[in-house]
């Protein structure tokens, strides 16, 4: 790490203040420019804390850049991650208040629920799915505390890797589900389709990310737990979207998943 802890603790004050107020900061890595990763996790890991001190529960978590595309635009060689908490959650179909974002985008995804517990380094594909009992369609809102999306690798760490909620269909038992990376999926905003793509895009694998996320956890001394949701990369671009709208996401074989903000 390359900050001071005061630097930190003012990093992640900026980014509390920011998601409270819903009323974007510049970004951390200009306003702070020794900010390295390091620092940038701790002051997730500080903000997640407080949270929890609050009365959140960790629920699981995501993984970010797995898209290809992302990592060569933030200029990375591997994705990030982010906590998931209870208070994240919102039901399939219910209505979502856009106004306590700050400029939300949302990403259709495959969401793992685990049985057994995962714990890197050397978790693989194969033990990722061991480990899951189902998966189900989700959505999740991603949201900048960062102004107008201007972010780096550090900036989106530092905001629990844009992470802001998650929305999920009904439960698909592994057993009885397709092949995922052969999974696909079309995107509608108001019963107009904007995007679309497979479980490939996400590092080959969706499961693949599950693993990278186990491995990496492994050096904070965090494993999955079991019960833990994991939602693993987008598999289409992330539309902004804002009040009014109705977005659906219809998975080959899961089914369909969907939010309305107001």
């Amino acid at each position: 790490m390359t900050l001071t802890e005061r630097q930190r603790e003012e990093a992640a004050r900026l980014l509390r203040e920011a998601e409270h107020h819903v009323a974007p900061v510049d970004p951390l890595s200009a306003l702070l420019p020794g900010l390295a990763l390091a620092d940038a996790y701790t002051v997730q890991r500080d903000n997640i804390a407080r949270r929890l001190a609050d009365g959140a529960t960790v629920i699981g978590h995501k993984v970010g850049l797995t898209a290809a595309a992302m990592r060569q635009l933030l200029g990375v060689d591997e994705p990030d991650f982010g906590h998931l908490l209870d208070d994240m959650v919102h039901r399939d179909g219910a209505p979502v208040r856009a106004a306590r974002y700050c400029a939300p985008r949302i990403e259709p995804e495959i969401c793992f629920r685990l049985a057994r517990p995962l714990r890197g380094p050397g978790v693989t594909i194969a033990d990722v799915l061991a480990a899951t009992n189902a998966v189900a369609p989700a959505l999740e809102i991603v949201d900048s505390r960062i102004r107008d999306w201007r972010i780096t690798l550090v900036d989106t760490v530092a905001d629990n890797a844009s992470s802001a909620g998650i929305v999920y269909g009904a439960w698909t038992p592994l057993t009885d589900a397709p092949d995922l990376a052969a999974v696909t999926v079309d995107l509608t905003v108001d019963g107009e389709h904007v995007a679309a793509g497979s479980g490939s895009e996400v590092l080959g694998h969706p499961a693949a990310a599950v693993a990278w996320l186990a491995n990496t956890l492994a050096a904070f001394g965090t494993a999955l737990e079991p019960g833990h949701l994991v939602l693993p990369g987008a598999m289409t671009t992330a539309p902004f979207v804002h009040a009014g709208q109705k977005i659906e996401a219809r998975f080959g074989g899961l089914g369909p998943v969907s939010v309305t903000f107001v």
